[in-house]
């Protein structure tokens, strides 16, 4: 299926934007590329237009058939221990209905080919590639014009790596499927996969994961977990989607090193939190977001509390929205730069009660006297025009127009309309901090 005009502008405007970067900004790079997996030995040739099925019901675990070059009938329906490998042009084609490959009973592979097409149903989950089984995998595929791209459910120790999701675009993102989809599933590898197009990469009802290294480009949601507990995200790029990553009613996540950028938009976000807890954000760059970050009654649990460590906040209209979110909550040695505001709180409420240290405000106006790079007097966040904005969202359209920036000169020159403030670190940085380096070396 051909993609949509929108979806290449959207990818292209990213890699533009990417390539546009303000000197002495790091700019916002892609992942690397998927690599093909190697070929197993001791396979079975098998020659294109062949009827694969037969072959597949016959082998036993352990057996390997190798595709040549060429196109294939689907469905498949590979079995347990069983490795279906191929050549980027070896394609399995969809019939029309359905499923195209299956993959079902413990120790299934299938490596390296391409998968073209699937049933159009979204009520039956039509997909290129669907996993039901512990410790299978799926390694260096192409799937392109699938309803859904892969799905694994109720699975342990499933390993998604290198394949090449291309969504079926279109400009109404709830109606395309999922690129990647993990459902019930644990202790299973997403690394080095590449998205695009597609609608959302699923994590629902699934913990003990690793997400590493994976591209994802003009979705809906670039990753969205839902009661999925002790997951690991890291490395990762995500780049032209609504929302960056959403974690809703999940606790024990950890975000580290991750691209969060160009999530434009009324609802574009690099990262949300929903009534989550006990999560872990270190290292991660956010850039040129709608809002950087929002919290939303998170944490939710007495118990837990969440830590922002590291991270760099640039050229968003917000840097973080709290919503119901002021307390157990702690940001250490962040940069706040080129941004309309760094924080708002959502009602005209404040942030007093978030623990803030360390961190890097470009509007910090202190003085240092002993020279230890921290700022002597506290750092307070004081905006009448932000306050405003806060209480009443629709006058964000004014922002950047001459009435709110004499607004905000006014708040701060005119004590009787000094607004309250909304945030307050005893130990502001006197000059940007070197994120970038540690960001950069990865």
């Amino acid at each position: 299926m051909p993609r949509s005009p929108l979806s290449v502008g959207l990818l292209l405007g990213g890699l533009v934007l990417a390539g546009c970067a303000r000197p002495g900004e790091a700019p916002v790079a892609a992942g690397s590329a998927p690599s093909a997996p190697a070929r197993p030995e001791g396979c079975r040739e098998v020659e294109a237009g062949s009827s694969l099925q037969p072959m597949l019901d016959a082998a036993r675990a352990g057996a390997s058939l190798c595709l040549g070059s060429g196109d294939f009938s689907g469905p498949l329906r590979i079995p347990a221990g069983v490795t279906v490998w191929g050549h980027r042009d070896t394609v399995v084609r969809s019939s029309g209905d359905g499923t195209t490959v299956r993959l079902e009973g413990e120790g299934a592979r299938v490596l390296g080919l391409t998968v073209d097409g699937s049933g159009g149903r979204f009520d039956t989950l039509d997909a290129a590639v669907l996993v039901r089984g512990d410790r299978t995998a799926v390694e260096g595929l192409t799937v392109r014009n699938s309803v859904f791209g892969i799905l694994v459910e109720k699975a342990h120790g499933a390993i998604l790596r290198g394949n090449h999701v291309v969504g079926t675009g279109g400009a109404a993102l709830g109606m395309r499927g999922d690129g990647i989809r993990l459902w019930e599933t644990r202790d299973s590898v997403v690394e080095d996969n590449r998205v695009e197009d597609s609608r959302d990469v699923v994590v629902w009802y699934s913990s003990r994961n690793q997400l590493r290294r994976n591209t994802v480009t003009a979705g809906r949601y670039g990753t969205h977990f839902m009661y999925s507990h002790d997951n690991v995200v890291e490395d990762n790029h995500y780049v032209g989607n609504e929302v960056g990553i959403f974690v809703m009613y999940s606790r024990n996540i950890t975000l580290r090193r991750n691209v969060l950028a160009d999530a434009t938009g009324a609802a574009g976000m690099g990262l949300g939190l929903k009534e989550s807890g006990n999560i872990t954000v270190l290292d991660n760059r956010f850039v040129r977001n709608t809002v950087g970050l929002y919290l939303d009654t998170s944490p939710l649990q007495a118990e837990d509390s969440n830590l922002f460590e590291r991270n760099v906040f640039r050229l968003g209209d917000v840097g973080v929205i709290f919503h119901s979110s002021e307390q157990r909550n702690s940001f250490r040695a962040n940069s706040f730069r080129d941004n309309h505001a760094p924080v708002q709180v959502e009602g005209g409420g404040d942030a007093l009660g978030v623990a803030w240290h360390g961190n890097d405000f470009d509007d910090y106006a202190g003085y240092d006297l002993d020279g230890d790079g921290v700022g002597d007097v506290p750092y307070e966040l004081r905006s009448l025009s932000s306050d405003l904005v806060a209480r009443y969202p629709d006058l964000s359209f004014f922002r950047g127009s001459p009435t709110l920036g004499l607004l905000r000169a006014a708040g701060e020159l005119l004590p009787l309309f000094a607004p309250r403030p909304v945030l307050r670190d005893a130990a502001p940085r006197m000059s940007a901090l070197n994120l970038e380096e540690n960001a950069d070396a990865r």
